[in-house]
């Protein structure tokens, strides 16, 4: 049993450490299952037996089944602890209104993605000048802005919009078409409440040459941008995102806890942390439920979770229709043993607020927002949200990344060796305190993520297009 690790006493499987007659990561029996026993990871029933099973044998999809097509009773039973305050700083760019961005970026914002060519261009014209203090220039396209209906259209727009709010922006500029559905009229509607003096239109079928319109407005914006200097900030004023993709069985292990002592510490100091991928808490939702700060944020939450299951079965999907094929190759086999690894991102404080997907942080603190899985999809919900930098374990690796500078922290470190290009942190061979020193180098500029000058955004669609 040297092998293997034990997470918690009531465990009846444990997890290879040595690769042979089970793969490394990979569960095996601690002692005899019955078929339709409970089999029992991280102290909590991951899945029911679909065979008997032998002490020592391996435990994986051929003989593990989720337990998710079972009703589940919740309940609220609150397990809070008490956060310590303390205070601490990071370098950043102070706003007028709103935290500090932790970078000086200028977004260029199609309103449609008819004119993303029109941003790209832009973009490129604008490598060119002197930029200064200037981290990045993005062109943020997409395919939406026409054609959508309904929630669709409206959720679009306030992506958008939320978006443009993220504290890194300095400067944005939204690019219309002029005939599309999303007209820049809505767009200015919904920032009517903000009152920002940063952000900046055109629509390019009411100027005679929309490239110089559009360069010389850039032009003006970078050569303010790029004269602005970094200056002492609360972390009162750092949010951080929380996500994990390309997940495998030391997902819950060495990456997930860390980051969720990274999120505690940071809250400690006042600032934020939002976790998302909703589906992802299938399984363990009830640990989470009784982190819900009172009566009304486990309301809030419950609604999150059967609200997103209702979606899944409408749709005429069972709601365990999950792990990927890697996260199984990896060793996980059902979706609440990916679960109750992935929830451990959040770390022991209470959450303190439920937001609905594109709306902005209001709460300091540990927040829940509505949003799927897919990894380019949650990403650019959590910058919508308002955080300035995502915390990614992944024991697979991935290159993606969205508009905010993204950690990459690897669950393993054959993955950190093998992939220094996307990866940030070796979470099985560093600390959480490592880890915490990396996000404040990181907030104040001192170091740069390895995926960053590259960025994207995704729309959690759902109806239809026209």
């Amino acid at each position: 049993m040297s092998d293997l690790l034990i997470i918690n006493k009531n465990d009846n499987v444990g997890v290879s450490l040595k690769a042979g007659k089970v793969k490394l990561g990979h569960k095996v029996a601690l002692k005899d299952i019955k078929r339709g026993g409970q089999v029992i990871k991280y102290g909590e029933v991951i899945g029911i037996a679909k065979s008997n099973i032998k002490k020592g044998d391996w435990v994986h999809s051929h003989n593990l089944a989720s337990h998710l097509n079972q009703k589940f009773n919740y309940s609220y039973n609150p397990k809070l602890n008490k956060v310590k305050k303390e205070q601490g700083y990071f370098l950043g760019y102070k706003r007028k209104s709103g935290p500090a961005g932790i970078r000086n970026d200028i977004y260029l914002i199609p309103t449609v993605g008819c004119v993303n060519s029109l941003a790209r261009t832009l973009k490129e014209k604008a490598s060119k000048l002197k930029l200064g203090s200037i981290d990045n220039i993005f062109a943020i396209t997409h395919q939406f802005g026409c054609s959508q209906l309904g929630e669709d259209h409206d959720d679009f727009k306030k992506l958008l919009v939320s978006l443009a709010l993220n504290p890194n922006a300095t400067y944005v500029i939204f690019i219309g078409l002029g005939c599309e559905n999303n007209q820049i009229s809505g767009i200015k509607e919904l920032l009517k409440p903000y009152k920002r003096d940063n952000i900046f239109f055109y629509n390019a079928q009411e100027v005679d040459d929309d490239i110089t319109y559009g360069f010389n407005l850039l032009k003006k914006l970078v050569d303010k941008a790029s004269k602005l200097k970094r200056s002492k900030v609360s972390l009162s004023e750092l949010t951080i995102g929380l996500k994990c993709g390309g997940s495998d069985a030391f997902s819950g292990l060495t990456a997930n806890p860390k980051v969720g002592e990274v999120s505690d510490k940071l809250i400690a100091y006042g600032g934020s942390s939002v976790l998302t991928e909703v589906p992802e808490m299938f399984g363990a939702e009830q640990i989470l439920m009784n982190k819900c700060f009172n009566k009304d944020i486990y309301q809030k939450y419950l609604k999150l979770i059967t609200d997103f299951k209702k979606y899944y079965t409408d749709l005429g999907f069972p709601v365990y229709e999950n792990p990927s094929p890697g996260n199984k190759e990896g060793g996980i086999t059902t979706l609440e043993e990916k679960s109750l690894g992935c929830i451990t991102k959040a770390g022991n404080t209470p959450i303190v607020d439920v937001l609905d997907y594109t709306q902005i942080v209001k709460k300091q603190g540990l927040n829940v927002l509505n949003g799927p899985g897919n990894d380019l999809i949650a990403a650019t919900a959590l910058a919508a949200s308002g955080a300035q930098l995502i915390l990614f374990t992944t024991g697979r690796g991935t290159p993606f990344v969205t508009i905010v500078p993204t950690l990459k922290i690897a669950t393993n470190t054959n993955l950190a060796r093998h992939k220094k290009n996307w990866i940030d942190f070796d979470a099985m061979s560093n600390s959480s305190e490592q880890l915490f020193k990396l996000v404040i180098d990181t907030a104040s500029g001192n170091y740069k993520t390895k995926q960053e000058d590259n960025g994207e955004i995704a729309f959690f669609k759902k109806g239809v297009t026209l």
